[in-house]
């Protein structure tokens, strides 16, 4: 069910909830936090439906603080959204125009569920300092996304310099199973310190950035940042140690190979992280990261090539990194090994036909054919003999009589 109240107030709004409430049984006191969501016109509908879905997980109210045209008369219009409309949660939209734009928390305050823990989120555009912004000022937890920002890495470092505890940011997020990965390489033998690593990913990736800042404090080994094309995201990882490397990457953001000495190659579901999926995720706790906090201020200083990276082709001719075309060939050898075809490592070598004459080759199939042969004429031979002595009659102590040669009926010879 939607309800849409135009030109109205925050009065007008908490009374149709009630009578909502009372008619419709709407949950609304049974939340377990409310969700702040504060955007622009333009990008309001997705980031309301990624709300939804994610509070199909986390029930809580949402309110989004949409913000129109800042110029004209001030005005209100409010809209209500239950029932299979909401989700498990209860929507409401709140455009603001005019000087109201400004004066998101006045609008927001009598809305707000006694009791209840407020986060914060923006999906674009965030204020410089979060914590000091007045509707940021009221909530447990602050979430942005550096990656929507119009220079990601720089939004970043921002972050960085204005954290307060209870910030978080979506870029964050969306490394949450590559760190599980990476952790559980190196919770398997051999037990070894690693001694450098490099981090590859887009241009314009800030999750690039987190990443390669949490394995610098982590790991307390120096780590460089390289760089791809814009638009490419998370791409790889190698962290080096004496017996060999550890390479976890993905050439095409959906499925990664994780290599490592001493074990086969694997193929990974590693499929880029959908924005209800992180928003979900971040719900989950209310708390301070204290982990994302340690990356953020402590780890990002301690990356090399932290400005604008260095070329990814410079770190792979340094054996610093490993190439995109690596990465594939590795990556289609082990599915065919999933599908129980034999890789070139399983199959007798054969020299190319660039590198091997006519002879050689002919020699090798004739080879093949002449074993193949003798094994079928021995199974047949090993069939006849069984097939003539199961026919033989017997005589009168229980044995196969011989025949007049000497040989029992039916027999060649004993």
């Amino acid at each position: 069910m939607i309800v849409d109240l135009p030109s109205t107030t925050t009065a007008a709004v908490s009374k149709k909830l009630v009578a909502l409430r009372q008619d419709v049984g709407a949950m609304a006191l049974s939340r377990v936090l409310t969700l702040v969501i504060v955007v622009d016109e333009q990008e309001a509908d997705e980031a309301i439906e990624a709300a939804n879905d994610a509070s199909r997980q986390h029930p809580c109210r949402i309110i989004a603080i949409v913000l129109g045209n800042r110029r004209g008369s001030s005005r209100l219009d409010a809209q209500i959204r239950v029932g299979g409309d909401a989700g498990a949660s209860e929507v409401v939209v709140l455009r603001l125009y005019g000087a109201l734009t400004s004066h998101g928390r006045s609008v927001l305050i009598p809305l707000l569920l006694p009791d209840s823990p407020v986060v914060t989120w923006w999906p674009t555009d965030a204020p410089r300092n979060v914590s000091e912004d007045p509707i940021g000022a009221m909530a447990q937890r602050r979430i942005t996304d550096a990656a929507e920002a119009r220079q990601p890495r720089a939004e970043m470092r921002n972050r960085a310099k204005t954290y307060t505890p209870g910030d978080t940011d979506l870029a964050w997020t969306r490394v949450t199973l590559w760190r599980g990965l990476l952790a559980a390489a190196l919770d398997q033998p051999p037990f070894e310190p690693i001694t450098a690593a490099t981090v590859t990913g887009g241009s314009d990736s800030p999750s690039t950035d987190l990443l390669a800042a949490w394995l610098a404090h982590t790991l307390k080994c120096p780590v460089v940042r390289a760089r791809t094309d814009a638009g490419t995201g998370m791409v790889g990882v190698r962290l080096e140690r004496r017996t060999g490397n550890i390479d976890l990457m993905r050439p095409d953001g959906n499925t990664a190979t994780l290599s490592q000495a001493g074990q086969p190659d694997r193929r990974i579901s590693l499929a880029r992280r959908g924005l209800a999926e992180c928003v979900a995720d971040e719900l989950r706790r209310l708390d301070p990261d204290e982990i994302y906090a340690e990356a953020l201020v402590k780890g990002l200083p301690k990356v090399a090539g932290k400005g604008k990276g260095v070329p990814a082709s410079e770190a792979v001719a340094e054996g610093e990194a490993m190439s995109l075309d690596e990465a594939r060939r590795i990556r289609r050898r082990v599915a065919r090994e999933e599908q129980g075809q034999p890789s070139s490592a399983m199959v007798e070598k054969v020299p190319p036909p660039e590198q091997a004459d006519e002879g050689t080759v002919k020699k090798v199939a004739a080879k093949r054919l002449a074993g193949a042969k003798a094994a079928r004429e021995d199974r047949e031979h090993r069939d006849e003999e069984s097939h003539e002595e199961s026919n033989r009659p017997e005589g009168p102590d229980g044995r196969r009589q011989e025949g007049p040669d000497g040989q029992r009926d039916g027999g060649e010879g004993s």
